[in-house]
């Protein structure tokens, strides 16, 4: 994301824990509850995930968008869901609205990431912040291990802005590190807003098990660009950018005789302008399924 005066603001008012709005204010009139539940096996070998960086340091519109991502989440219904700039209030309001979904939080103060889990699906082992040393924007990666179906999950907000190259990739090394040490019968993913740029993957060289899903799913355009200020107009910027900063990384399991998870579908979500004029986020989220082989 691009840091401008409002949000650098935000974000200073956060760090001293001043909030400009609070749960009630996004909340309002609006009592939509969690998705129904429907009884699910833990293991059928099939996973939905959907990763989104919901730009909740802008607080422009803000409750009006935090409701807009509730029913996007209740409208596909995700096993697991990866999240980036979160704050405390967001992470409030979404803890009243799914009761069905347990919240990993990767900080307590500042913006952070976060996990929601759908307790019928997924049960929570253990869950990590390992911090980034040489970050200066508050990053780290949040991994939370869960049994049913012997998944490493992990999300990260990979260090922002085209100057910060070295880091991001140092950044990156870190999560190469965890694919690489995760047991061969365990299958990870990694997802988020990862600010990559391909030339950065190419240098730090992901182990040859680990597969972009969007490249594995044959590069498919329309789910190219997750964050394009041609038709996303949350922000004002001077230029015009299409990137593909959000991305999801998959290690299926190694071991012969485990069930071995690959994706089937990608799409984008969150493209919906919201009836307060702007969009969820300043990001496209990503909606992604998987399924054993």
């Amino acid at each position: 994301f691009v840091i401008h005066a409002e949000p650098l603001l935000l974000v200073c008012l956060l760090l001293c824990g001043h909030w400009p709005f609070s749960v009630a204010m996004m909340e309002l009139a609006d009592d939509s509850p969690d998705a129904a539940q429907k009884p699910s096996d833990k293991k059928d070998f099939k996973l939905s995930l959907i990763t989104w960086n919901v730009e909740g340091i802008n607080g422009e519109k803000l409750p009006e968008r935090a409701r807009g991502l509730v029913k996007y989440l209740n409208l596909y219904n995700p096993d697991v869901v990866f999240l980036q700039e979160l704050i405390d209030p967001y992470v409030q309001f979404l803890k009243k609205r799914f009761e069905s979904y347990l919240m990993i939080e990767g900080a307590e103060e500042g913006y952070f990431t976060g996990m929601l889990l759908k307790k019928s699906r997924v049960t929570l082992v253990e869950s990590e912040i390992v911090a980034y040393r040489t970050t200066q924007m508050m990053r780290n990666l949040l991994v939370v291990i869960v049994d049913g179906q012997k998944l490493c999950l992990m999300t990260s907000h990979l260090e922002s802005g085209k100057a910060c190259s070295k880091e991001r990739m140092n950044q990156l090394h870190v999560v190469k590190w965890r694919f690489k040490r995760a047991p061969d019968d365990v299958t990870v993913v990694f997802g988020g807003d990862t600010n990559l740029r391909d030339a950065e993957v190419t240098k730090v060289g992901l182990p040859a098990t680990v597969c972009d899903v969007w490249e594995r799913l044959g590069k498919q355009e329309h789910c190219r660009y997750t964050w394009d200020t041609t038709t996303n107009t949350n922000k004002t910027l001077p230029f015009v950018a299409r990137c593909r900063f959000d991305r999801i990384y998959l290690r299926p399991a190694i071991n012969r005789g485990v069930p071995r998870l690959a994706p089937d579908h990608m799409a984008l979500v969150g493209l919906e302008k919201l009836d307060c004029g702007r969009y969820t986020s300043d990001h496209w989220g990503i909606y992604c399924t998987f399924s054993a082989e």
